[in-house]
């Protein structure tokens, strides 16, 4: 196993693999560099003499320039270095031609057909609050349910407590309203009970006619204020879902019917290395089946945004894109802060610098296929194909979006390592081995073996039968541990 990795042929600078010592003479590119201090594992070696102004490059492109003279050998990081990245741009569309995605045997796995024509990869019976008053009768509720019927014939029985519903105002109560009712409509989901208090703002009458047409047996409401005894009415309410429910058989179903989102957090220098690119691969994978991928978290796209730009597969999608982009970074210009705070502590530790970097790393998840829609938050899928999300960096708020958009599944990558999942399978990917063998319970594929000599080819290959696998009804760690929550968008006032 090599001691350093240089990812493009253009970078002036290397990633240490291990935790080197000051001393160490490393043989990069016929070249002996010696290191001038430690470099922990992740972080990045100065490959030339860098002035002050010069840029850093890494992935073949700028992520950051020398604020003060950094000799070769050296270990930078955010001390010696800074962002390049401004304000909002004028972006100019420059399409590159569309790759030839290889079309492989067209594949199935095993899901529930739901009446209207969707498909899940669970099973499962939820129950979901109008408001956070109700919090404590839905987790009563679905306790009381589970020890009724031990999860016969399905697979979970899930509560899912938030705070809103109530006291918000215009985007932040549409955002409510509008991932509350993408989860009910989730095909994951084969019945749901909505609870509402009855005084809320998010009125469950309103909130019943937002749902459009839906399968009444299967979706029940309960107003807690117009009942006497809420719990035996919930009950009552929630055993006639599950009756239905729990007779529900998978069948077979083509993989151009999976739709799977893809996240990062706690990132490290490994990210964009190992379990990044590794989620390129299967994105490129499933589209090339017909299936759907999308990349979310629109503040870890600055400084490779004009990546994404390049691949949009029209004018419209282009003009979106730079919508998704700008539209952002007002919001961070609107609140007073800068458009670069980013990245956290933890990436720092683990080698990201800046949010070029970061960001860099984070868009290889999306592959190399064309862009083909770009959503806003709280909009659901409609076009096969890579899609761009609106959603802040932030795990659980991203994750919570990208499953309300419709995916079956989540894949999580993380050098850090986190337990949380959301509403649909949190499937968690380590870039490192270590992560993988300090944190079993959390983390449920890894990666870093392409750092210990496994090929791109034999890694994807094991990956794309773990998430069918996945689909097929295999837990992922959140689903054994029953780390399952939300966390709804929120930009605006309280009242």
């Amino acid at each position: 196993m090599s001691k350093y990795i240089k990812i493009n042929p253009l970078d002036n600078v290397a990633v240490a693999v291990e935790k080197l010592p000051a001393g160490e003479q490393l043989d990069i590119d016929g070249e002996i560099i010696v290191l001038q201090n430690d470099i922990p594992a992740g972080h990045k070696i100065a490959l030339r003499d860098f002035a002050a102004g010069d840029n850093i490059i890494k992935y073949g492109l700028p992520t950051a320039h020398a604020f003060e003279n950094i000799g070769r050998g050296t270990l930078i990081n955010e001390k010696n270095i800074k962002t390049n990245l401004e304000g909002i741009l004028e972006y100019s569309y420059n399409p590159l031609p569309a790759p030839e995605l290889k079309s492989e045997k067209p594949l199935t796995f095993k899901g529930y057909r739901r009446r209207n024509g969707e498909v899940g990869i669970r099973n499962e019976l939820w129950i979901i609050p109008t408001v956070g008053c109700v919090n404590g009768i839905i987790n009563e509720l679905a306790k009381s349910l589970s020890a009724e019927t031990g999860n016969a014939g399905i697979d979970a029985i899930v509560a899912y407590p938030h705070n809103f519903g109530c006291s918000q105002l215009g985007d932040d109560h549409e955002n409510t309203r509008k991932i509350l009712r993408n989860m009910v409509l989730h095909p994951n989901a084969g019945g749901v009970l909505i609870v509402g208090l009855g005084c809320e703002n998010n009125q469950p009458e309103a909130f019943r006619k937002m749902l459009g047409d839906y399968d009444a047996d299967r979706v029940k409401f309960l107003v807690t204020q117009e009942v006497g005894d809420e719990y035996e009415e919930g009950m009552k309410l929630l055993r006639e879902i599950y009756s239905i429910v729990s007779n529900d058989e998978r069948t077979d179903v083509p993989l151009s019917e999976l739709k799977v989102g893809l996240k990062c957090g706690g990132s490290d220098g490994f990210s964009g290395i190992t379990a990044n690119p590794l989620l390129g691969v299967f994105s490129d994978f499933l589209v090339s089946q017909g299936g759907t991928t999308v990349l979310t978290e629109v503040p870890e796209m600055f400084g490779a945004e004009t990546l994404l730009m390049q691949r949009c597969c029209n004018r419209e999608v282009f003009d979106k894109t730079v919508h998704l982009i700008n539209d952002f970074k007002q919001y961070f210009i609107a609140n007073n802060q800068a458009v670069y705070e980013n990245p956290s502590p933890g990436n720092k530790a683990g080698g990201i610098s800046t949010l070029e970097e970061k960001s860099l790393g984070c868009t290889q998840k999306s592959g190399s296929s064309e862009v083909k829609d770009v959503l806003m938050y709280g909009e659901r899928l409609k076009t096969k194909g890579l899609n761009l999300l609106s959603a802040p960096g932030n795990d659980l708020v991203a994750s919570t979006a990208l499953a309300a958009s419709g995916c079956h599944i989540t894949l999580f990558t993380t050098g850090r390592g986190t337990p949380f999942g959301t509403f649909v399978p949190t499937m968690k990917i380590s870039t490192n081995s270590a992560l993988f063998n300090n944190k079993p319970g959390w983390i449920d594929f890894n990666a870093g073996s392409l750092l210990e000599g496994e090929s791109m080819q034999s890694l994807s290959e094991r990956f794309i039968r773990f998430v069918i696998e996945t689909a097929n009804g295999k837990y992922v760690n959140n689903e054994k541990k029953n780390y399952r929550e939300i966390s709804i968008f929120k930009t605006g006032i309280t009242l």
